[in-house]
């Protein structure tokens, strides 16, 4: 293993740490986090496909909505079947999830605070790079992005580097 590889390897560790935290202090569960902030970026979507993004099987997603209900976050309503039932954030739960990402936001900014602006934006674009070439598959980048703000990523007339994410609102 190069130096590179391994120092990359220690600053992930230590920025999922950090962020795993900072979702801690909103008293939430990792799976919790990831599906009120992934519901808060696509509202209306079926419990099934919940779980494919995060990547639960069907009793797993459904003891995670099933939570989330109780706890007054979550409302399900009638899908295009008998089957299905579609997932919105109440405004309890859009409250909450807009408290992880803006934890999430505020950890990843300390971390990235000992950086000047040109080495900002040279990790910007490595990492652009990096990320949208990390998978070809939506499920997988839809999981990637389970805990992503949504209007930082497309700020400034950006996109999001997994390309196959763009339109995924109409999916």
């Amino acid at each position: 293993m190069a130096r590179l590889e391994n120092l990359l390897g220690a600053w992930s560790l230590t920025v999922a740490d950090r962020m795993a935290a900072a979702g801690r202090e909103t008293g939430l569960a990792a799976s919790d986090q990831a599906a009120v902030v992934t519901l808060l970026a696509h509202p209306d979507r079926t419990v099934s496909w919940l779980g494919e993004v995060l990547a639960l099987t069907s009793s797993g997603v459904t003891r995670l909505v099933d939570r989330l209900v109780a706890a007054g976050w979550v409302v399900r309503s009638p899908g295009e079947d008998a089957r299905q039932r579609r997932l919105r954030l109440t405004e309890v739960g859009e409250d909450l999830a807009q408290r992880v990402v803006d934890a999430r936001g505020a950890t990843l900014a300390d971390c990235l605070a000992p950086l000047d602006d040109r080495t900002r934006g040279q990790l910007e674009r490595a990492l652009d790079r990096l990320l949208g070439s990390s998978t070809e598959a939506l499920p997988v980048a839809m999981r990637t992005c389970r805990l992503c703000d949504r209007t930082a990523c497309r700020a400034e007339g950006n996109d999001c580097p997994l390309d196959h994410t763009k339109g995924e609102d109409e999916r």
